[in-house]
């Protein structure tokens, strides 16, 4: 039988005692880096901060430089989904494991561009209706777990199994994070601070709807013959 979204919510919190401390840690630890780091590269860029601090635009070449970091900051994002799923999978994960993804270069520019397919199929769907765009992202919201259980795949090949797996899940996936907007607007009352929290919550619940409900999917039905967008 499977799960209820309040079934998924709960196993999420039990699954996360005990390692609440990592989950915040982490979720600092990557707040710091992709915050601090392309401040940094446009003061740099800037002229120094004195000049920064009276911009009202930041110069072109800071903005290319981000972008480009900001495509490096990938792998370490999937590697946090990674994270919570070795806690959704009652098994201890170490934060030394988000990072140590950039070891492996290869994997590193699969998880790249496998981001930058999914943001441009997604873009391009929502170019017809934002509507079509939502539902588009859900059905590909699968992806990086997939490629986490099965890296023989290919990024389209990914793409169109999450899709394919999807299909029948992606209003509970829906419902599922609508149920947190509460908790976000208490988040965001706290200044930001309860993020630190509701970030390993969602996280790990997300990671427990594909553990519960995409994962275990028969390999045979969950076929791609053909690479359908």
């Amino acid at each position: 039988m499977e799960l209820t979204i309040s079934q998924i919510k709960k196993k999420s919190l039990a699954s996360l005692k005990g390692k609440w401390g990592m989950g915040v840690g982490l979720t600092l630890i990557v707040f710091l880096i992709t915050t601090i780091v392309p401040t940094i590269v446009e003061v740099f860029l800037s002229g120094g901060f004195s000049v920064w601090i009276d911009q009202t635009e930041p110069p072109l070449i800071a903005d290319m430089v981000n972008l480009l970091i900001s495509f490096l900051f990938i792998p370490m994002t999937v590697a946090s989904y990674w994270f919570y799923l070795v806690i959704a999978r009652w098994n201890d994960p170490k934060i030394s494991d988000v990072f140590a993804v950039y070891k492996e270069w290869e994997l590193s520019l699969k998880l790249i561009g496998t981001s930058i397919l999914v943001g441009i199929f997604t873009i391009l769907w929502s170019l017809l209706l934002i509507i079509p765009g939502i539902i588009k992202g859900i059905s590909y919201s699968q992806v990086f777990f997939l490629l986490r259980d099965n890296p023989q795949l290919s990024a389209l090949e990914a793409i169109t199994e999450s899709k394919i797996r999807m299909k029948g899940y992606k209003w509970k996936y829906f419902l599922l994070n609508l149920s947190f907007i509460g908790w976000a607007f208490i988040a965001i009352f706290t200044f930001g601070i309860g993020f630190l929290w509701l970030t390993p919550y969602i996280s790990t619940a997300n990671a427990t709807f594909y553990n519960e409900l995409i994962a275990p999917q028969d390999n045979e039905d969950a076929e791609t013959p053909d690479l359908e967008l």
